[in-house]
């Protein structure tokens, strides 16, 4: 047995707070530590000790290996549990804990190393008679050799890194004349994230599931599988919805079908002498056929949907076995009976992005928060903070647990109608859009669900009506001024007239009192008369002929924040001050969407451009983002280089079309 009584989680966000009170519930002191990003952050506010590791980028605090070493020792912890994400499947992480002393609350190093390199995964599991997706893994990494292996697997197909994981380093690519950008692409993407550019390469499985197994082993000989989870409906190849069971493991054909996948889990895990929680994904297609892909080393980010449908606490789970004790449930069948009992449950990651723009990652402050009533939200945020531009842009999750599917995805998109995260902007409606499509709801959603619904879904998100968004203006206006909505201010010269945007959208209209809290809002087509029901700094409550619409609300430095249903707007006063709206698309001015690293510069003064030719990758939130040029221009300036970090709306690279660049001067 290996006692400890103090815990180092070697994390930040929500992971962290999760960890923590399960630990705090073993009876562990719980140490925290944190970048200069987070110094105010939950995680460290809620820990017994918190150290600081270093400056805000992950390379210099949460992905220094040493410095997180020197913490534990310094607040005399004994067992560090790493999360997941940065340093959770990196072997010489693992190493290191265990070189220093400490209890490492994971897998040993030489199973993560044995499976954090993806080819070198794929045939160990195919010696182990485990199927897997089709392809080439080999160790020539000339481009030519990989070229021609992709002919021989045959398009589409999946180029991957292989060190690789949360979606970065993977490319689609459907014909051979787009391989040789999605090879530079991937490798680019695979060495910021990874420190290799090594890829493979897998035959693209037509509309598959993905479905994964968790698995759990100890050191007494015990292997389990838990059931599985359906992780289909994905964005750039990352996880946004999770349930659990799968809707394709139904009756009595999944019920065989979820044995034998389990049963090739349990096999794998078996076969590298593995420890504490993983993971086993694969794709299932709609014949029934199920492939290896890869295996997580670590807990999941999905895993409180099997804590939901077993009662299972896995971070206990976890602790436990690092301790040297046995699995606290070993008999597989009444594990899988459990799970097949338990109902359904269902996980969506809301995450600072905005899916109106291919989901381009956001930073910047929380002026609000209220998670949704009615379902368990792992989160670490507070109002005030701010979600910095250096990590992963999940910031909370959702999980609903009902009695059967439909009760679930009730509950859950209650739940994200009623939270409120102002300031930054969310996938929050789209989540609820996906919820709401009839392709999920009959649970047919595969792996490609969101592009082939990408409109239906970006048009269901609810937009605030125009007489509601100039009537809260007004309001949230009066009351900044000391005024009572409420009670109208007769003396105005009404009506008064309103100039407003919506999310930068201009709009005119009127606003009239008509005594009391009534009012009326005019446009060119006439009027809609509404009501204040109530009124505070967090929102207001008014009715009209569609019924009552609720909003919350808050300031930022020059707009007001509305929500509503989930679904987030920015409201411009253009009133009492004159508007000033650069068409950033076509004046030639290239801006930074938000704060990143330049990971590649294309262009240099003087270069001629055609319409979309990338011009710079800008690396944000563990993404990179290419800037495209908007039209055929010469490029008449170039402000960044290579390798620099830049903030939000810095200018990158100036543009003009070569009428305008070769025109004489007047």
């Amino acid at each position: 047995m290996t006692r400890f009584t103090s815990l180092l989680i070697a994390n930040r966000g929500e992971i962290a707070v999760r960890i923590l009170h399960t630990a705090r519930r073993m009876g562990l002191r719980v140490i925290a530590v944190y970048s200069d990003a987070d110094a105010d952050a939950l995680h460290v506010r809620l820990a017994d000790q918190a150290v600081r590791l270093g400056a805000a980028p992950a390379q210099a605090s949460y992905l220094n290996i040493a410095a997180i070493i020197e913490a534990a020792r310094a607040s005399g912890a004994q067992a560090v549990h790493p999360g997941y994400g940065f340093l959770a499947e990196n072997a010489d992480f693992a190493q290191a804990v265990t070189d220093a002393g400490l209890a490492w609350v994971g897998p040993p190093a030489a199973a993560i190393r044995a499976m954090g390199d993806k080819a070198r995964a794929k045939r160990l599991m195919l010696a182990a008679g485990v199927p897997c997706v089709p392809g080439y893994d080999g160790a020539d990494q000339d481009a030519a050799t990989l070229r021609a292996q992709a002919d021989a697997v045959g398009y589409p197909l999946m180029i991957k890194a292989t060190a690789g994981g949360g979606g970065r380093g993977m490319r689609r690519v459907d014909a051979a004349s787009a391989f040789d950008a999605a090879l530079a692409s991937a490798r680019s993407e695979a060495a910021a994230a990874f420190g290799s550019d090594h890829v493979l390469l897998e035959r693209a499985i037509a509309d598959p599931r993905h479905v994964e197994i968790q698995v759990f082993a100890d050191a007494h000989g015990h292997v389990v599988h838990l059931g599985e989870r359906d992780c289909s409906v994905q964005r750039r190849h990352q996880k946004l919805i999770e349930e659990a069971p799968s809707p394709a493991l139904h009756g009595a054909s999944g019920a065989r079908l979820r044995r034998q996948m389990g049963a090739m889990a349990v096999a794998a895990t078996r076969a590298i002498d593995y420890r504490g929680a993983g993971t086993i994904e694969c794709l299932l297609d709609g014949q029934g056929r199920f492939y290896f892909m890869e295996m997580n080393t670590r807990l999941q980010v999905e895993h409180p949907v099997t804590e939901a449908l077993t009662g299972f606490d896995l971070v206990e789970w976890q602790l436990r076995v690092a301790r040297g004790e046995p699995l606290p449930h070993t008999d597989q069948d009444a594990i899988v009976q459990r799970f097949e009992s338990g109902g359904h449950a269902i996980e969506v990651r809301l995450c600072a992005e905005d899916p109106a723009h291919d989901f381009l990652p956001q930073s910047g402050p929380v002026l609000a928060w209220r998670p949704g009533g009615g379902v368990r939200v792992d989160h670490a945020l507070q109002a005030g903070q701010a979600i910095p531009p250096h990590y992963d842009s999940m910031v909370a999750k959702f999980i609903a647990h009902g009695a059967d599917r439909e009760a679930a995805c009730q509950a859950l998109q209650r739940a994200l109608a009623d939270a409120v995260l102002l300031g930054v902007p969310t996938n929050q409606a789209y989540l609820a859009a996906c919820l709401r499509h009839p392709v999920f709801r009959a649970g047919q959603a595969t792996t490609g669900f969101v592009q082939a619904h990408a409109q239906a879904l970006r048009d269901d998100m609810p937009a605030l009506r125009p007489a509601v968004a100039a009537l809260a203006l007004y309001a949230a206006r009066a009351l900044r001024d000391g005024h009572d909505p409420m009670q109208v201010r007769l003396a105005l010269d009404w009506p008064v007239p309103m100039r407003l945007g919506i999310d930068g959208a201009p709009l005119h209209l009127r606003v009239l009192a008509l005594g009391g809290n009534r009012y009326r809002i005019e446009d060119t087509h006439g009027g809609t008369d509404l009501a204040i029901l109530a009124c505070d700094g967090a929102g207001l409550r008014l009715s009209s002929e569609h019924g009552v619409d609720r909003l919350a609300w808050a300031w930022d430095d020059t707009a007001l924040r509305v929500s509503q249903d989930g679904r987030q707007c920015r409201l411009t006063d253009h009133s009492l001050q004159a508007a000033h709206r650069a068409d950033a698309a076509h004046d030639g001015a290239i801006r930074a969407p938000m704060a990143g690293r330049i990971v590649a510069l294309h262009v240099a003064a003087g270069d001629t451009v055609r319409q979309g030719q990338a011009l710079l990758v800008l690396e944000a939130m563990k993404m990179e983002h290419p800037s495209l040029a908007p039209m055929d221009a010469t490029v008449t300036g170039v402000h960044v280089q290579a390798g620099a970090q830049v903030q939000a709306a810095t200018l990158m690279v100036e543009l003009s079309p070569p009428a305008a660049a070769q025109a004489p001067a007047s």
